[in-house]
């Protein structure tokens, strides 16, 4: 259960920020099935490359061994990750779709 934790953290923090991110931009909006299912790639790609690269890119393997547990930095380097993996991914996702709309 140790190794899945941070999976759904980063899952449902992704869901929400996709979710955000069509909210608040319309042009960008997938409806809420394709926010959610945007968001909640992009928050497990986002909460990887947080937790594998770091917040300042150093010391790969020491990060990655210390977001796996359940200490109160990695659930917030997890929900960050996430959530802004959603945002990014949703954002790129309705920006391809509009794009492709209008061709």
């Amino acid at each position: 259960m140790g190794a899945l934790l941070p999976l759904i953290i980063q899952l449902i923090s992704g869901a929400v920020g996709g979710n955000i991110v069509g909210g608040i931009l319309k042009n960008l909006t997938l409806g809420p099935t394709g926010n959610t299912i945007a968001g909640g790639v992009g928050g497990l790609v986002g909460g990887y490359l947080t937790q594998y690269l770091g917040a300042g890119g150093a010391q790969l393997v020491a990060n990655a061994a210390a977001s796996s547990g359940l200490d109160l930095g990695s659930i917030i380097g997890n929900v960050a990750g996430g959530g802004v993996g959603g945002l990014i991914l949703t954002a790129i996702v309705g920006a391809i779709k509009n794009a492709l709309a209008k061709s």
